[in-house]
């Protein structure tokens, strides 16, 4: 008997594998950065190809822990969890897993195949060597100084200081340093690089490297998986993203502080970040920062100029909406993230890639990570920050948290609003590829 025969007759065999083949899916997917709500998605379209009865398959999902439970009328809950305590982003393995489900589905892929197939999209070597990584994170460090209203030479310097620091933070990585000690040590060389570049006089903005070299390290994508993990219910999971977050960006702070103080520099809180004028370079820019932090990602080459056109729209639809027609800074940047948004899901059907890989690496750019600086800056200061001071910072730490949002929001659009369609429409195919394997079976 074939084994969708075998399924259907009784779609427990085997349970106990299938819901480790479950964990070990979830695990991969946890561990290069998806969201939790793609975890379940992902998940639950892997219980239908094995047959489980959705109706039967519950999924608890933590930051760091994955639960799969199973039960029927005559036994007891098959239950089972992993512990996941590494959080990286390769977003091409988060691509590869989505196509794995879809692929084993529609061809009955034994289940061996498909544990072999997992483990092996796993392990896929990435697309960018640890020097073009370190050189993607230079490029986007340098582009973000730009749009920040850095000239040439101090996107040059931001460039260089910005690929030395990923360099740094990943001899750390290798090292087993802390990886909150790590983020720090990188923040502080490279912000002490840029202080360093200003004695050279080649710029006429020399502070904005002081700002911008360490953006690589911001954890956008954490960022915008902890608001989606709140918007969609996972409290503990979204609590405790935000709380990792938050440490990172106070650790990114602390190593610039350190930097600052070593070399005298002044406080760089209050340099405006914001364009007051639309210049064809910003476009060019944004593409950039999001190729860089793409390669960063490790995102499939072939989207690497969707990602950049997405930049491109999002920023321009920012800087226009708020430089053209006034519009405050949040409403532009929920334009732009749902534009980003809309049009990704809309590409979707001819990549064929989840959604968040497409339209995250888009609207990184948006990302204030200054403004929360700012607002850890002047914590971190609190002893000699006056009253005017701080009220600024703390407006501008609000002001970050609602960009986030929205940033989220505006990315998620198609499924706050499509969301009965599309998954319908998901539905109905995974129907569609179930009638025809059984009709291949026959």
């Amino acid at each position: 008997m074939r084994q969708s025969e075998e399924l259907i007759a009784y779609p427990y065999r085997n349970i106990n594998y299938k819901v480790h083949l479950l964990l070990l899916t979830g695990r991969f997917l946890m561990a290069n950065g998806a969201s939790t709500d793609q975890i379940m998605r992902d998940l639950f379209r892997a219980a239908v190809y094995m047959e489980i009865p959705e109706n039967r398959i519950h999924f608890h999902i933590a930051y760091t822990t994955l639960m799969v439970s199973v039960n029927d009328d005559e036994h007891s809950p098959y239950t089972s969890f992993y512990k996941c305590t590494t959080h990286g982003i390769n977003m091409n393995v988060l691509s590869a897993i989505s196509k794995l489900i879809w692929r084993a589905t529609k061809r009955n892929y034994p289940l061996e195949q498909y544990e072999a197939e997992l483990k092996r999209v796993s392990r896929l070597p990435k697309h960018y060597s640890p020097f073009l990584e370190a050189v993607g994170a230079g490029l986007s460090c340098g582009a973000i100084c730009k749009l920040f209203g850095g000239d040439l030479a101090a996107c040059l310097c931001t460039a260089l200081a910005a690929l030395i620091g990923f360099k740094i933070r990943r001899t750390c990585d290798r090292y087993g340093f802390n990886p909150y000690a790590g983020i720090t040590i990188a923040s502080f060389a490279s912000t002490l690089l840029a202080c360093i570049m200003q004695y050279l006089y080649v710029s006429s903005t020399p502070i904005h490297p002081m700002i911008a070299a360490s953006i690589f390290l911001i954890p956008g994508i954490h960022l915008i998986n902890a608001v989606d993990d709140l918007l969609e219910g996972y409290i503990v999971s979204g609590i405790t993203r935000a709380i990792s977050t938050t440490f990172i960006i106070a650790s990114i702070a602390f190593g610039i502080i350190m930097a600052l103080w070593i070399c005298g520099a002044e406080d760089i809180t209050h340099v405006p970040i914001q364009p007051e004028e639309i210049f064809i370079s910003h476009s060019f820019a944004a593409a950039i920062t999001a190729i860089g932090l793409s390669m960063m990602f490790n995102l499939p080459r072939r989207l690497l100029p969707i990602a950049a056109i997405g930049a491109i729209v999002a920023v321009n639809l920012r800087n226009i909406l708020v430089i053209q027609f006034g519009a405050n800074v949040i409403a532009g940047t929920f334009v732009g993230a749902a534009v980003v948004g809309i049009i990704g899901q809309w590409i979707l059907q001819w990549i064929h890639a989840p959604g968040n890989v497409l339209t995250i690496p888009a609207v990184i750019p948006l990302v204030p990570g200054v403004l929360l600086y700012r607002l850890l800056y002047t914590m971190l200061n609190i002893s000699v920050i006056d009253a005017a001071n701080l009220f600024t910072s703390i407006q501008s730490g609000i002001e970050a948290i609602m960009i986030i949002v929205v940033i989220a929001i505006g990315v998620a659009i198609p499924m706050i609003f499509f969301r009965p369609y599309l998954e319908r429409y998901q539905r109905q195919h995974i129907e569609e590829l179930l009638v025809q394997r059984y009709l291949d079976d026959d």
